[in-house]
């Protein structure tokens, strides 16, 4: 059966997330035929609308409002429930981004519909629609579906291989107009740490550090390595208590949850808060002086040794495979 299917567009920094066109390409599994919308809010962001049509959604629905600029709760909700009536959809789709999670609960609540979070599968099977979604901190996973009602999924990032760009594609991009009032929140202004390189959530490689990296200065080794590869860099928690980087590289239970198809583990001993955030790596290779350590327990690939020989080394001999190539 065809579902008319909303995607929210996350844009940050004027830019729409990688997650955003994930998200397109989940819409089209369970759409089945139906019809695709994306939904952008903010300030300026209609320049974002036939990028959003050119990786797969049929159509673009823009609410753009002063209020809008920085993301709250209230302002968001009240613009994405004014598309919510207007298209009545069938189901809806977040990126379980950091807004994603915050938002959704909230707009499912409003809605009186049920929330599948943290979904790392989407399948058709027939015309029920399956997801898979991690628990117990990733050591298992469950299967769910819905069987009355409006569908309202988050998909984690870099779990949903996105469609390809088709760049001559187009598509119809309407605006309404949304009295946003009684803001409990207001931004007056931003302050943002400067974070060089890519968004840990979606990278695809992630060289990450823990206490055995020993100092602030030990991690421009794993940066080295990260910048070879086009990669970021990670931490523990432990390295980030110890004041070796900030904690916005946090990856963990209390941090980033992050799934990239490369994940080099330095230093990292493996307990268990930092593996609910790891462990559905595709690739983990992990680098230890401690042969028990019980990172090597989840790891596909294990170098026994001193990370501050192993990662200079790897560093030069992926230099020279990479200039050969």
């Amino acid at each position: 059966m065809t579902k008319n299917v909303i995607v929210l567009g996350e844009v940050r920094d004027g830019d729409l997330r990688n997650v955003s066109f994930e998200g397109i390409a989940a819409a089209k599994t369970i759409a089945d035929g139906g019809v695709v919308t994306a939904v952008l809010l903010g300030e300026q962001v209609n320049h974002l609308a036939p990028l959003m049509i050119q990786y797969g959604t049929d159509r673009a629905v823009i609410v753009e409002d002063s209020k809008l600029a920085s993301y709250t709760p209230d302002g968001y909700s009240q613009a994405f429930l004014a598309v919510v009536e207007q298209e009545k959809p069938d189901v809806i789709i977040f990126g379980h981004t950091a807004m994603g999670k915050d938002l959704s609960p909230k707009i499912a609540s409003k809605l009186g519909s049920g929330l599948i979070s943290d979904v790392v599968a989407i399948e058709a099977v027939g015309e029920t629609i399956v997801f898979t979604r991690p628990i117990y901190s990733g050591k298992a996973f469950e299967k769910k579906i819905i069987s009355d009602g409006m569908i309202f999924a988050t998909i984690r990032p870099n779990n949903i291989v996105s469609l390809e760009k088709d760049s001559p594609r187009t598509g119809e991009v309407s605006s309404i107009s949304v009295d946003i009032k009684d803001l409990r929140t207001i931004v007056r202004e931003v302050a943002k740490k400067a974070v060089k390189g890519i968004d840990l959530s979606e990278a695809k490689v992630i060289i990450s550090g823990g206490r055995g990296v020993k100092s602030e200065e030990g991690f421009k080794t794993l940066q080295e390595l990260a910048d070879v590869l086009g990669g970021a860099v990670g931490a523990s928690r432990g390295a980030c208590d110890a004041d070796y980087c900030d904690y916005s590289l946090q990856i963990g239970q209390t941090g980033k949850v992050v799934t990239p198809d490369l994940y080099i583990a330095c230093g990292i001993s493996g307990a268990i808060q930092h593996l609910a955030g790891m462990s559905n790596s595709k690739i983990v290779v992990a680098i230890n002086k401690d042969p028990e350590a019980n990172i090597f327990k989840v790891a596909d690939y294990g170098i026994v040794g001193d990370l501050f020989e192993v990662v200079p080394l790897l560093t030069e001999e992926l230099q020279n495979l990479l200039v050969k190539a």
